[in-house]
């Protein structure tokens, strides 16, 4: 499965970016698929790893507010491995095919 999610502090101002960097890090030391971009982080992997990384994302969020928000979005394709890199690249493949044609 491919996780999108978004964790944001409510309540602590308007920088936000000491606790969406402490959510970012508990992904990245999961060691699982993911990547970053300026409104999501998506993760890939089995149903129970992903959502334990989410949740120690948000609680990681909550060291800094004790109110989060939490936008998920899920993907769940059986036997599909490796989505986050063979989605883009069938994209990108397809609109080089229709600027050369």
């Amino acid at each position: 499965m491919i996780v999108a999610f978004s964790v944001t502090p409510i309540g602590s101002g308007q920088h936000v970016g000491q606790a969406v960097a402490d959510a970012v890090r508990v992904v990245r030391d999961s060691g699982l698929p993911h990547r970053t971009d300026a409104r999501f982080t998506s993760v890939e992997g089995e149903w129970d790893e992903v959502m334990d990384v989410v949740r120690r994302a948000v609680e990681a969020v909550q060291a800094h507010a004790a109110r989060v928000s939490l936008v998920l979005k899920a993907d769940l394709n059986e036997g599909v491995t490796d989505g986050l890199t063979t989605k883009v690249e069938t994209v990108e493949r397809l609109l080089a095919e229709e600027s050369e044609g």
